[in-house]
């Protein structure tokens, strides 16, 4: 019998690391000779990548409503949650996901200020109840966050939509998560990301193991 798939996501403001983190954390799970999927948010199938383009880049994206773009967001996810990370889950595999409902819930609702009951719902119908098994919010100060997304090079002329949001906004997402992880300590974990990058992944990988003791220490 095939065992379980695990679910992980990373989650925190624009500019926390998560790349960098992602990329360490499917070294090492990997090594320890585990299948591992990566997906990225919004994106990971074909349609969600066209709706990732919309959403960060195209600039008859800049001025949509936020009940627009929550609903853009919860369409990649239905498309990636039904064809990548449920089939790759039943076969035994990892996922590991940059972002996921999460982001919802802090950006459109807490930063946004969307009504949190409709943001519920919809996150819910997008990800067939399916919540990851463990949640890491790399918590990074919001006015180091916003400076690090802004240093990042980008194609010329590219804008990013999400990236280019003022410093309030990042307060407010950094507030949201923390928020969640008061209301979900069993599933979403706050990581400091304020030291080294060597720093920041031996918190990770502390977690992990904690969280999967079947995990090389």
């Amino acid at each position: 019998m095939t065992s379980p798939g695990r679910f992980l996501t990373f989650e925190g403001c624009e500019g926390c690391g998560k790349s960098t983190q992602i990329a360490s954390t499917l070294t090492w799970l990997r090594s320890a000779k585990l299948n591992v999927h990566e997906v990225r948010e919004p994106g990971g199938t074909p349609l969600g990548e066209t709706i990732r383009q919309l959403l960060k880049h195209d600039p008859t994206g800049h001025s949509m409503r936020p009940e627009t773009e929550l609903l853009l967001f919860a369409a990649s996810r239905a498309e990636l949650v039904r064809q990548v990370i449920l089939p790759a889950l039943t076969r035994g595999e990892w996922v590991i996901a940059d972002r996921f409902h999460d982001s919802t819930t802090v950006f459109q609702g807490n930063a946004r200020g969307l009504p949190m009951e409709e943001v519920n719902f919809i996150n819910r119908f997008a990800i067939c109840r399916r919540e990851p098994d463990l949640t890491l919010v790399l918590d990074l100060d919001p006015a180091e966050a916003r400076a690090r997304a802004l240093r990042r090079p980008r194609p010329v002329g590219q804008k990013d939509r999400l990236e280019d949001l003022d410093l309030p906004f990042y307060q407010k997402v950094s507030d949201g998560y923390r928020t969640l992880a008061r209301q979900e300590p069993k599933r979403v974990k706050l990581i400091d990301a304020s030291g080294s990058r060597e720093e920041t992944f031996s918190r990770i990988q502390k977690e992990l193991c904690h969280a999967f003791p079947t995990l090389p220490r």
